[in-house]
């Protein structure tokens, strides 16, 4: 994405900030719901241009009767009477489409337009009717987005902010999702994990692949580097890939494959909008209440097993008994509980899973908390637990939390065997940014200090060992004075069971001993002795005072 089509974006959020529509959710929402009705104009022009070439099925959204919804119909208005027609009619009629393009009508249904002041309208159509998006390939249209998405960085609204990419992108290379894979996110937000799980597999089908910082691009174009000069100042530069994805033999195919839920409408239509201008118009995005018995998911949904799932589901606060699915394997009502319940039923044999979870959730004393770290670790294989620092989602969160990594057996473990064997533990200590400042809404970077890199590097050690061969060193073992600080340590079931299933990383961290000191042992009694001998002296002389 070029500099001048990033400043006509800060100019349109600037507009809607000044115009009181100051809520980074609310006009993230607001752009959305026109940069669809944009995106809709340009396919049916599409449309309209294969239906005089004889092509396509001559469906039209707008038909001659609804032609003066289109956007290039109405953009020309102004004032009171573009608010009111684009709130009071288009709204409505998009909304109306429940039969001729249901995704759309979904999108629409409650819409409301919550740009009040028609001038700011005015301005915001005009310079969204500049971009032709049509000529925008998906992978500038996702950066638009992802663009207009970083300000939620700088809110937290009921608890909906975004995973940072840091973290997302090393969850999904953990997991691994090909073409094929149902990839679900129960609690989807702003559709971080799908996009990336997106990303992750156009690259493996690209036969030009693009390496990217987390820092996004234009981070190379403040420094003035390229990504190998980049490297080289930076040997532990965290990157992802990105490719078009030409090999992919059925879109479709992808499209179908992508699930996601969220509570909330606002943050479901912003991650439809996401997936929209990444190029995945029909992916299966549903809004339900997924712990709730009122959920709004059908008996397809309840029963669906998905072969990845990934998410960083919110964990405050405690769920009426009453409203909690009966089909969840844990009796808790904390929402961190529930929703790791959720995810171990709602995994596919050979499924794969990485989860953000509170610290409280892996070392909690509550009956709760030990059964269900128990059937984790005995029906599922836990892989890896990643200690994540305290500060990873600041500033809206300084909760610390860990990343569990687990895979559900392709078939139940043989009567007296446990699916896991053993447990490997890895501490990021530093995640690329600084865990203690604050600018600008955001911690700043330090490339140079991100142990992320090291943990996929030493991740892809145990794969290859099938995962018979954790890094480190096991759990409790004690290392030679001078040693680093281990980064990666392990621990079998049976020193799990017996702390309680407790699987706190630091639980099990070895320690490095104290060096031996320099010093004659034999002076050392000597000295001690000497003082010893000075306080009995001086016992006796008081005791001599005291009895005269």
């Amino acid at each position: 994405m070029d500099q001048t089509l990033r400043r006509k974006l800060d100019q349109i959020t600037d507009i809607l900030w000044a115009g009181g529509v100051t809520n980074p959710v609310t006009y993230i929402e607001q752009i959305s719901y026109l940069i669809y009705l944009k995106l809709l104009d340009e396919e049916e022009t599409t449309r309209e241009l294969q239906g005089r070439l004889g092509a396509g099925n001559g469906a039209l959204l707008f038909p001659a009767q609804a032609e003066r919804f289109r956007w290039s119909k109405w953009r020309f208005k102004s004032g009171e009477d573009l608010r009111n027609f684009v709130r009071d009619e288009v709204f409505p009629y998009m909304a109306s489409l429940v039969k001729d393009d249901p995704q759309v009508a979904e999108y629409f249904r409650d819409a409301v337009l919550e740009i009040v002041d028609p001038n700011v309208l005015k301005q915001v159509v005009d310079m969204f009717d500049s971009i032709d998006f049509r000529k925008l390939g998906p992978d500038i249209k996702g950066d638009i987005f992802e663009y207009l998405l970083t300000h939620l960085g700088q809110s937290a609204l009921n608890g909906q902010f975004r995973t940072p990419r840091q973290i997302r992108a090393f969850m999904v290379e953990m997991t691994d999702p090909d073409l094929g894979d149902t990839v679900y996110d129960p609690a989807c937000g702003t559709a971080g994990f799908l996009i990336d799980v997106v990303d992750h597999i156009l690259a493996r089908y690209s036969e030009k692949v693009e390496e990217v910082p987390v820092y996004g691009e234009d981070w190379l174009e403040k420094r003035g580097q390229t990504l190998e000069e980049a490297k080289k100042e930076v040997p532990n530069l965290q990157t992802y890939r990105k490719g078009p994805g030409e090999r992919i033999p059925d879109w479709s195919r992808l499209e179908a494959s992508i699930y996601g839920t969220d509570v909330s409408r606002q943050m479901m239509r912003i991650s439809v909008m996401n997936l929209v201008l990444h190029g995945i118009r029909h992916a299966r995005l549903k809004r339900a209440n997924v712990l709730s018995e009122m959920s709004g998911l059908t008996e397809d949904d309840l029963n669906r097993r998905y072969a990845v799932i990934l998410s960083n589901p919110p964990f405050a606060g405690q769920i009426p008994r009453d409203s909690i699915r009966q089909d969840l394997p844990t009796k808790s009502r904390k929402s961190e509980l529930l929703f790791i319940a959720l995810m171990l039923r709602s995994l596919a044999p050979g499924g794969r899973c990485a989860v953000v979870v509170p610290e409280g959730a892996l070392f909690g004393s509550t009956r709760a908390h030990k059964e269900l770290r128990e059937k984790l670790l005995r029906e599922y294989e836990l892989q890896a637990v990643v200690s994540l620092p305290a500060g990873v989602f600041k500033p809206y969160a300084g909760v610390k939390t860990s990343v569990l990594v687990l895979r559900r057996p392709a078939t139940e473990p043989e009567e007296g065997r446990t699916a896991t064997r053993q447990v490997w533990f890895y501490e990021i200590r530093n995640d690329g940014y600084d865990p203690d400042k604050i600018q600008g809404g955001g911690r700043p970077e330090t490339p140079g200090a991100n142990d992320i890199p090291g943990l996929l590097a030493a991740w892809n050690d145990y794969k290859e060992s099938r995962f018979e061969e954790p890094p480190g060193e096991e759990a409790g073992a004690v290392l030679d004075p001078g040693s680093d600080e281990p980064r990666c340590w392990w621990a079998s079931f049976e020193t799990l069971a017996e702390n309680d299933f407790n699987l706190a990383a630091s639980r099990y961290k070895p320690r490095v001993a104290e060096p031996v000191p320099d010093e004659d042992p034999a002076e050392l009694i000597r000295e001690v002795l000497a003082i010893e001998r000075e306080i009995t002296e001086g016992l006796e002389k008081l005791l001599e005072e005291v009895e005269q």
